[in-house]
């Protein structure tokens, strides 16, 4: 019934005309598609790499310069009735010209199209073009006609429908791209195509119930069969001449549930969609060769947003889950290059990291079916923001009409999906209408709320009413409530990083928490490999270059307090702000879910990045964990213990019954026990206990204590003061390096405490990886580290790999000739 074919080879891309800066002349490059501008230039050799120094500061002329993207292919004809050119993706305003004749025309990067050019083939060689006009142009006309916006940065953003934050962002380089992002390719087809197929899965009791809408596209006005096949039930429904839509209904006995990870497992049922002609009586299951076939897996399980007194809760089967979460941010400028396989690894870094679920931010995009399906297969709940961010967008113009395409598209197409748990309609636009003074720069023009509180919602009840829409974040419960008010709906907490100590988290009781966050640097191979300065220093023009916030350099000194001694030189300025971030955001982490279940929520600001840049991520842009990540790893673990005020929280995230003696001990940093208190604690599922040890046990005795509290082999540890005073001893170890299968393993045993030991191994080999960081030893303890994914071991300098700055820890010696250890 329908064959595809890919139209993937041959192009080449042209600079056709710019705004009269400077730019190399690209006629006829080689251009590989899907792919972009920025990407086909860069293999071209036209421009350096935009991620590394400051490169990106001089290719602003590819966003403000026309592209013609073209190619020629053969085509043998066929007999079928129809022929479609599908665009899955261009970015972004673009006229697409068939053998000399405009086809279509887009402006929206979030859609795909289908265009009929069936009549426009010819036997032999064909020339398709694809024209695109400079994004910056395009958006500024916009901004000229409708009025201008306010928004967080000085670009045009809100007036193209594009990733925001092509534009810049404070973690992002200004790259504006053009080009065939998503695959492309012609559809040809005969009778009748599948257009849309939207399963809606729910539960009805015990059952499941897959209520599948169908849509379907007609060359002939002949009678069709859908048959829907899910977990061995099968149902059909026959479409008359003339009908388009059908609704097939499946009820599955019994069905194991989906669940996110941490609550169950992750079962997921192939569900397949046949379209047919005539009665489908062809065999058993109405299948036959010319069928047009639909097939995903999906899950069954439901997903309710719980607001009973003002909370914030999402109820997976009927169990409120706490949010143990990530935000999400596009994982390159150049969405081309993001594979299956980087998808792979990056969500499976939120998952180590002990997450369930990852909010994709509303400055990005819709990601790619392999994002949803990888999530699915993790059990990684999603939380989608609708596109919008961080700005007022303007309703009038083609945007209105825009915005319900791409919502309609989206919403049909991820709905199969049971790892997408809530739809948002954007990120921080009500935030800035009510508090940051947006509504005097408006003058009464349309910033959005059209889209938040009626078009978006009503599509979702539409389309998707299985799943809870939510206005934005963040976001009190109602318009006519102040935004962010931590006792109501979601919050995002910025005070900390922007202007306060990070102890400021003790200050809010949050109901869930949507963003919060705090900055460190990328991993050293990652700097260097970005950043040419000669000497590299926290100053040099290109680390500079690499901090995209607002007076950041300024702030990761300012947040270090207290807390730790001020750095000497570039090695204490990347360990120590590091560090800082690690504890900063753990801080939040542990302050936030001991507060469950009045707080049902953390989405930490960010995990991942999409270039080499200073920025609030785990992991950095080029893969690498920050200590940051093996910190929340220990924060978000099912079982944690924490000290919060005077108290020990006892937090249990699994579905039993964490019972046990809880042992509190206050002793010396040599290791003498100074008080001791046991107390049986029994913390139900899914639940915190708290214990208030006695004042004589809590009261330190003299300088150089600290209390440690363990159950069940889960540990917390408290100081009684900051760093710089505590008065640790000379870090005093000894060390064991050896061989193995995977790479090294490093035995580090303490003689004195050690504080916040930490192994940079990328700092002799940019592929080495370490298995953990940022550990406390007690005299006496032992910690073995794993190093693995260097070249070969022992090309390894292993002296070096126990030294600084190798391997840094808090009461070191300042210099590596009195350091303590011994290989």
């Amino acid at each position: 019934m329908s064959s595809y074919h890919p139209l993937h080879d041959g192009w080449t891309v042209t600079a056709v005309s710019s705004t009269g800066q400077f730019r190399p002349v690209v006629a006829g490059v080689p251009a590989t598609v899907p792919g972009c501008v920025h990407t086909d230039l860069l293999a071209a050799g036209l421009i350096d790499d935009p991620y590394l120094d400051d490169n990106e500061d001089r290719l602003t002329w590819i966003g403000r310069t026309d592209w013609a993207y073209e190619t020629v292919f053969t085509w043998a004809g066929a007999d079928d009735e129809r022929a479609d050119l599908v665009c899955e993706g261009l970015d972004t305003v673009a006229a697409i010209v068939l053998n000399g004749t405009q086809v279509g025309a887009t402006a929206n990067m979030h859609r795909s199209y289908r265009f009929s050019v069936r009549h426009l083939l010819r036997e032999g060689e064909n020339t398709l073009k694809v024209l695109f006009t400079a994004p910056y142009g395009y958006a500024e006309e916009q901004r000229a006609a409708l009025g201008d916006r306010p928004g967080a940065y000085a670009e045009p953003y809100p007036f193209i429908r594009k990733t925001a934050c092509n534009f810049g962002w404070d973690w992002g380089p200004t790259l504006v791209t053009a080009g065939i992002w998503r695959p492309i390719g012609v559809h040809t087809w005969s009778t009748a195509r599948l257009a849309e197929v939207r399963p809606l899965v729910t539960l009805d009791g015990l059952d499941g119930r897959v209520d599948v809408h169908v849509t379907v596209d007609r060359a002939a006005q002949v009678p069709l069969t859908v048959t829907a096949t899910v977990a061995g039930v099968t149902e059909r429904v026959r479409l008359a001449p003339g009908e388009r839509t059908a609704l097939v209904r499946l009820t599955v006995p019994a069905p194991d549930l989906w669940w996110p990870r941490g609550y169950g497992d992750q079962p997921l049922y192939p569900l397949t969609v046949r379209l047919g002609d005539g009665d489908g009586a062809g065999d058993s299951d109405g299948d036959s060769d010319g069928d047009d076939v639909w097939t995903r897996e999906i899950g069954f399980r439901s997903v309710v947003l719980d607001r009973t007194d003002d909370a914030f809760t999402l109820v997976v089967n009927g169990t409120p889950v706490f949010v143990k979460g990530f935000n999400w941010i596009p994982d390159d400028c150049f969405p081309g290059r993001v594979t299956r396989e980087r998808l792979a690894e990056r969500l499976g870094q939120a998952v180590g990291a002990g997450a369930n679920t990852l909010r994709v931010w509303g400055g990005g995009m819709y990601e790619s079916e392999d994002f949803y399906a990888l999530a699915d297969d993790l059990g990684l709940l999603v939380w989608q923001d609708f596109p919008f961010a961080c700005a007022a967008y303007p309703e009038e113009g083609p945007f209105t009409h825009e915005v319900e395409a791409e919502a309609r598209c989206h919403v049909a197409r991820l709905a199969a999906h049971p790892s997408l748990a809530i739809w948002c309609g954007n990120n921080e636009n009500i935030e800035g209408h009510a508090d940051w003074g947006w509504q005097d720069a408006l003058a009464g023009r349309s910033w959005g709320a059209g889209f938040y509180y009626d078009l978006l919602p009503k599509i979702v009840a539409e389309l998707d009413p299985t799943r809870p829409y939510w206005p934005g974040s963040p976001y009190s419960g109602a318009p006519d409530l102040p935004p962010n008010d931590p006792a109501k709906g979601t919050t995002h907490i910025w005070t900390v990083w922007n202007s306060h100590d990070y102890t400021h988290y003790a200050t809010y009781t949050p109901r869930f928490v949507a963003e919060f966050g705090f900055q460190g640097p990328p991993a050293y191979a990652t700097l260097r490999r970005a950043v040419s300065d000669e000497p590299l220093t926290p100053v040099s023009p290109g680390v500079r270059h690499h901090q995209k916030a607002i007076d950041g350099d300024e702030k990761l000194l300012r947040g270090l307090g207290d807390h730790l001694p001020r750095p000497e030189g570039f090695d204490d300025w990347h360990y120590f702000t590091q560090l800082n971030q690690a504890r900063a955001v753990v801080f939040g982490v542990e302050r936030f879910r001991a507060l469950a279940p009045y707080c049902m929520g953390t989405i930490v600001w960010q995990l991942n990045d999409c270039w080499p840049v200073t920025s609030w991520a785990a992991v950095d842009g080029d893969g690498r964990r920050k200590p940051l990540w093996y910190a929340l790893r220990r924060a978000y673990a099912d079982r944690l213990l924490t000290f919060q005020d005077s108290a020990v929280a006892v937090i249990n995230d699994t579905g039993r019954e964490w019972a046990g003696e809880l042992e509190v001990v206050r002793m010396t940093f040599g290791g003498e026990v100074r008080a001791r208190e046991r107390h049986r604690v029994a913390t139900p599922p899914r639940g915190v206990a708290r214990w208030e040890p006695p004042a004589a046990l809590t009261t330190p005795g003299g300088p150089g204590e600290l209390l440690v509290a363990t159950l069940d082999g889960v540990r917390a540890l408290r100081f009684f003061a900051q760093d710089p005073v505590a008065g640790y001893p000379p870090a005093a170890f000894d060390t064991a390096v050896e061989e193995a299968d995977d790479g090294l393993r490093i035995a580090v045993t303490a003689r004195t405490l050690v504080r916040e030991l930490a192994i940079f191994p990328d700092r002799l080999d940019p592929r080495a990886t370490v298995d953990d960081q940022l550990v406390t030893l007690l005299p006496g303890e032992t910690a073995v580290f794993r190093v693995s994914g260097c070249r070969r071991p022992g090309d390894l300098d292993l002296e070096a790999l126990v030294r600084p700055p190798v391997l840094r820890c808090l009461n070191e010696a300042r210099t590596s000739a009195d350091f303590a250890g011994s290989a």
